[in-house]
């Protein structure tokens, strides 16, 4: 008897991880809006110099700088989105809205720690990524051989991501 309401009692405290889920939930609302006003500004920044007829001097860069960083956290709230969905399905229920949606719907859709896993490492991984270019655009390239690391370190990507889409695919 003692056993079964330790099991119980135990079984119970699942739904400690709805507090990850919630704040899971609350960090990627609040990552979908600082990136919609990051890319709000970039916008407003942009029509206020082509009014003014002003050209800053890295005025592309920081145009484009602004949006690959907004497109960072739109990521990274996509991650929290994936984790949020992923440990509600794996440790209270499965979402009933996602077994009623269409096949190819089903992105949240987590069935084991694994799966849930590989989706947020692909989605980080898109993040460093993307990250890497934001912060290539603000480099500043003296030598030749500096250009032919740029080069190198792209490819070592192109084919990181190459095999990545690979993984899981027969």
């Amino acid at each position: 008897m003692i056993e079964k309401l330790f099991e119980k009692a135990m079984w119970q405290t699942r739904f400690l991880v709805i507090l990850s889920v919630i704040f899971g939930l609350l960090g990627a609302i609040v990552l979908f809006v600082v990136a919609s006003l990051d890319i709000w500004n970039v916008t407003k920044y942009t029509f206020d110099t082509i009014i003014t007829n002003a050209h800053p001097e890295n005025f592309h860069e920081d145009i484009v700088s602004g949006i690959i960083g907004a497109v960072d956290l739109y990521l990274i709230a996509v991650v929290m989105l994936i984790f949020s969905f992923g440990i509600y399905e794996l440790f209270i229920s499965p979402i009933d809205h996602i077994e009623s949606a269409k096949e190819d719907s089903k992105i949240l859709s987590i069935t084991s720690l694994d799966q849930l896993k590989d989706k947020i490492a692909k989605v980080i991984i898109m993040v460093l990524v993307v990250n890497f270019f934001q912060r290539v655009l603000h480099t500043n390239y003296t030598s030749a051989l500096e250009m032919l690391y740029f080069a190198l370190a792209v490819t070592a990507l192109a084919v990181g991501l190459y095999f990545l889409g690979k993984i899981g695919k027969k």
